[in-house]
């Protein structure tokens, strides 16, 4: 058998050193540790800690809040089960007769719970049988020390690390939207190179025109006029040369980085559309906006002015440098001498604006999602006068932000001088030497004065290039943000090879579906029939898995277990968009785009004629309404639709799925937020809309289901009643007990027995 010594092999993360102590009293002679997992909740679901243990002769455990151990013996009755639910992890220890232990624990040690639970099945299965089990050195993990199965290569602990690369690779990978403008890009690369070696023309021209006038001048020589008209006609020539050139390849640079930056804020968009709500559920929407607005927006200032400086800032040292060794290779070392001290400072800051910069895009996204937060919701902040609350919210944040900005620029404010200096004390050593070459003799005034100018361009172009670090940095960090979005991969993906169904019918078949959201179940083995045309109510207490069902059919999400079939087709097999064209969906709180009543009924069927968009307004019940508006159809309704009532907004939101005449309905709480008289014409147009369709509905009033052909009853994520709305009545159980609590205006859960007998 295994022999897990519990001082050093035992993984650190399964067994803290707190219990080292206390376990250690508790071992045989002999008997070493296997698996371990802390539990955090006693019975009562409070936070407590507790210990189960595995050794290779018995299952070992402290329940939370006690001190005495308990132990039992491998035998072949003795299993371990594992189940959840909402959030909470639950082990039960039982034989045939009855159930020997049970422990809770939160879901955050839901996979080491996991693997204790496959180690103690392998463990009594070896202790029964005699039979060893075999796991080599190779089979654990190098960092974590946690066992690792023998078809695992990579540890699922560590593994949920993303290593990044530096972000400023990530820039690198900006080249996929810009090759569609190769060509356009190496003609603007080309004018720059000639444009850099047109501003190397004038300091070259000084070396003649010192030597060979000013100073024999200055020595009582006459001026040679033909020499200095042709010198001055070099210079303006080059000059204006180089303006022609800087001006050719600055607008074609400009407007393909203007074409980059459109094509990468394009696309991330598109991207983020394609992605499941699963992926806007742990995302602010302050920091998307951010992503996709100001970080684009950085990139593509980066790409058109910042990179197009330090292209030309490196053609312009590359090139000076080659002229400074062509004239004197020795003054040329010597004006060279403070460039590694540069090299070396850059590197040296530059990790730490790039994590700097890291930490400001995230520290930003904190403000942006006050933002978010606050102006949609500005209705509630001043219904409960919390002004001066989200007024803290962002003084708070922006305070934060200006700490991390300061912090920054710390490291900034040392950084830019001590270049400056150094490319200063650079041109103080070319003097020295060169006044001393000049004395002797070695080299004339000219070429001491040419190279002067040179060196001047060269450190001031190093001095540049050490300032767009910082620029750098921030365009890495931007990318990276994006990049983290593009990145990204639905979880419900296209197929490859899509299945197209020629005419939907709407029968809907569920098959022991089940779904996890991270690591809490929500449902589980659901089983279901939906026939073409049928109406199906969905019913149970908040929290007992409709809507997240009602979502599986939608597939906004995927399932985790089993499938659901449309027509006896797997819908992961059919197109997405085209999948959901078949559905009809009523929200709870529907939401209207700004924009004109009509524009917004007309939202899934943007061709719609106005006929069209006036039939189904009549058939949801609110044409007379929208007839009484200012401009009637064309009214503009506020962001969400503030500008019309609840009622009002639900009867657009049926008129709306009216217009798209679907073969499958849903309903989710569909009148939950009105008023009785409101509800009575809502009622009425959802009567219109659910003819012919097959419908699915939820709703918390069981009074407005009275009509639908079925019922099925879910708790806890499992369904357990089904059918009409007598029969289940006449069986007074979980439907009837809702019912019952409803007329008597209380709320109250299903008995133990019942969620006893489902759960098990």
């Amino acid at each position: 058998m295994i022999t897990t010594q519990l001082s050093s092999e035992l993984s650190h993360t399964e067994l803290p050193e707190v219990w080292r102590p206390e376990v250690q009293l508790q071992l045989a002679s002999g008997e070493n540790v296997l698996s371990a997992l802390e539990v955090d909740l006693d019975a009562r679901l409070h936070f407590a800690k507790g210990l189960v243990l595995l050794t290779e002769r018995r299952i070992m455990a402290r329940a939370p809040g006690e001190t005495v151990w308990q132990s039992w013996p491998y035998t072949p009755d003795l299993t371990l089960k594992l189940h959840d639910h909402a959030g909470v992890g639950h082990l039960e220890l039982v034989n045939h007769q009855q159930r020997l232990g049970s422990w809770r624990f939160t879901l955050g040690q839901n996979l080491l719970a996991i693997r204790l639970s496959e180690k103690f099945t392998a463990l009594r299965d070896s202790f029964v049988t005699q039979q060893p089990i075999v796991q080599s050195e190779d089979h654990i993990c190098p960092t974590c020390k946690a066992p690792l199965e023998p078809d695992q290569d990579e540890c699922p602990i560590c593994t949920k690390v993303v290593h990044t690369p530096p972000s400023t690779w990530t820039l690198f990978r900006l080249w996929r939207f810009a090759k569609p403008y190769r060509w356009p890009l190496l003609a603007g690369f080309s004018l720059m190179l000639l444009s850099t070696g047109a501003h190397m023309i004038p300091p070259y021209l000084t070396m003649p025109l010192m030597d060979n006038v000013l100073i024999p001048y200055q020595n009582g020589a006459p001026v040679n006029t033909h020499l200095v008209w042709l010198y001055m006609s070099g210079l303006f020539g080059s000059a204006l040369l180089a303006w022609v050139l800087g001006w050719g390849k600055t607008y074609v640079l400009a407007l393909v980085s203007e074409r980059i930056g459109a094509d990468l804020r394009t696309t991330t968009y598109e991207h983020l559309l394609k992605l499941s709500l699963e992926y806007f559920g742990g995302k602010r929407t302050g920091d998307l906006m951010s992503r996709i607005g100001s970080e684009s927006d950085r990139i593509c200032v980066f790409l058109s002015l910042h990179l197009l400086d330090f292209a030309s800032d490196v053609l312009m040292i590359v090139m000076t440098g080659v002229i400074l060794v062509s004239i004197d290779p020795m003054l040329a070392a010597i004006s060279l001498l403070p460039l590694p001290f540069i090299a070396w400072l850059i590197h040296l800051v530059r990790d730490k604006l790039r994590t700097g910069f890291e930490k400001i895009d995230r520290v930003w996204g904190e403000v942006t999602n006050v933002l978010a937060d606050t102006i949609p919701g500005i209705r509630v902040v001043k219904a409960f006068a919390q002004e001066s609350r989200e007024a803290n919210r962002f003084r708070v944040a922006n305070k934060h932000n200006l700490a991390v900005n300061d912090k920054l620029n710390k490291v900034w404010s040392l950084f830019s001088p001590t270049v400056s200096f150094l490319t200063e004390l650079g041109l103080l050593v070319i003097w020295v030497f060169g006044i001393w070459q000049v004395s002797k003799q070695h080299i004339t005034v000219g070429v001491l004065t040419a190279f002067v100018t040179y060196s001047s361009r060269f450190y001031g172009r190093l001095d540049s290039m050490s300032r767009i670090v910082s620029v750098t940095q921030k365009s890495a960090s931007a990318a990276k943000r994006i990049f983290d979005i593009l990145d990204h991969v639905s979880s419900v993906p296209e197929p490859a090879n899509p299945v197209k169904l020629k005419k939907v019918e709407g029968n809907i078949a569920l098959r022991e579906v089940g779904f996890r959201y991270g690591n809490r179940a929500v449902n589980r083995g659901i089983n279901i029939n939906i026939k073409a045309g049928e109406m199906v109510g969905l019913v149970g207490h908040s929290g007992s898995g409709k809507s997240t069902l009602v979502n599986l059919i939608c597939r906004f999400y995927d399932v985790s277990e089993g499938a659901i079939l449309l027509d006896g087709v797997d819908i992961r097999a059919l197109a997405v968009s085209d999948y959901r064209r078949n559905i009809g969906l009523v929200l709870q709180e529907p939401f209207l785009f700004f924009g004109t009543i009509a524009e917004n009924i007309a939202y899934g069927r943007p061709d719609a004629t106005r006929e069209q968009i006036i039939a189904a307004a009549r058939a949801a019940h609110a044409h007379e309404f929208i007839l009484r508006l200012p401009q009637g159809y064309d009214s503009m309704v506020g962001e969400r639709g503030q500008g019309l009532s609840g009622g009002e907004r639900q009867r657009i939101s049926i008129a709306r799925a009216l217009l798209i005449d679907p073969p499958i309905l849903i309903l989710d709480e569909a009148t939950a937020s009105v008023d009785s008289e409101t509800e009575k014409e809502i009622q009425k147009a959802l009567d219109n809309l659910v003819t012919g369709r097959t419908t699915i509905a939820i709703a918390h009033r069981l009074s407005t289901l009275q009509k639908a052909d079925r019922l099925v009853v879910l708790d806890r994520g499992k369904v357990v009643e089904e059918g009409g709305h007598d029969e289940l009545m006449a069986k007074e159980g979980a439907y009837y007990r809702l019912y019952q609590a409803q007329a008597r205006n209380v709320d109250t859960d299903l008995d133990d027995a019942t969620r006893k007998r489902h759960d098990d």
